[in-house]
């Protein structure tokens, strides 16, 4: 009796060849996660001890690399916590808002950044009124950030109706009333109001990095999806 013959198995080998890319894929962009994260938490840890530098000095480039993400900087905002702000939607523990002013420079760059007080429940938010609050007779201190991307799932901000989930500096500078604002924000760290108000987040407080474990998995899987392919080719054309 003749042997059947045993045809190469192209579709098999297409699609085994496209789902270990895939992963490989998943594993590498993990791979380059992991780099950024441990950059990040790098550049955190080496700001617990920075000492503050002046935000005109910070905004003019006196930054190495002049990169403005996470430089710890003093400025002089008395009235931020009587001005006018705007609610940006937030979570941390619980729903609620960032409350963002500007604040007024001179004799740098820009002539205003949006300061970002901090954080207050949604409960709490309702009570909240402009100018409850006090004149400060001392420098801010805070932490300069170039603010979250927003993605596919963030939804449109709606100036018109108060309602803001992302940080779109123009937008919110013009809505405050802010003329020729930095393109950063100022995430103030002390003082923090007295009383009632909310609570200074310069910095967040649990940075998971996990990618390590993730890319092995994808890897894993990459490499276990081989062994599956090439233990049904032997069994597809062993004699």
């Amino acid at each position: 009796m003749t042997e059947p013959v045993r045809k190469f198995p192209i579709g098999l080998t297409i699609a085994s060849a496209i789902g270990i890319a895939i992963l490989i894929g998943l594993g590498v962009w993990q791979v380059k996660r992991l780099h950024w994260k441990e950059a990040l938490l790098a550049k955190i840890a080496a700001l617990e001890a920075a000492a503050p530098i002046p935000v005109n000095q910070a905004l003019a480039g006196g930054v190495a690399s002049q990169d403005l993400d996470f430089v710890r900087v003093t400025a002089t905002c008395p009235d931020i916590e009587t001005t006018p702000y705007l609610k940006l939607y937030a979570v941390r523990e619980v729903a609620g808002f960032r409350l963002i002013t500007p604040c007024a420079l001179s004799g740098g760059p820009y002539r205003t950044i949006l300061v970002d007080r901090g954080f207050v429940a949604q409960d709490q938010a309702q009570t909240l009124k402009a100018g409850q609050g006090r004149k400060l007779d001392q420098p801010i201190v805070g932490v300069l950030r170039k603010g979250d991307v927003r993605n596919f799932l963030t939804p449109a901000n709606t100036p018109s109706q108060g309602l803001w989930y992302w940080r779109d500096v123009p937008a919110m500078a013009a809505s405050l009333g802010a003329t020729d604002a930095a393109p950063t924000f100022l995430m103030l760290e002390k003082p923090a109001p007295q009383g009632f108000g909310p609570t200074p987040a310069p910095i967040p407080a649990d940075i998971p990095n996990n990618h390590l474990q993730y890319a092995l998995t994808w890897f894993g899987l990459a490499l276990a999806l081989l062994g599956v392919y090439l233990a049904s080719l032997w069994k597809r054309l062993k004699p």
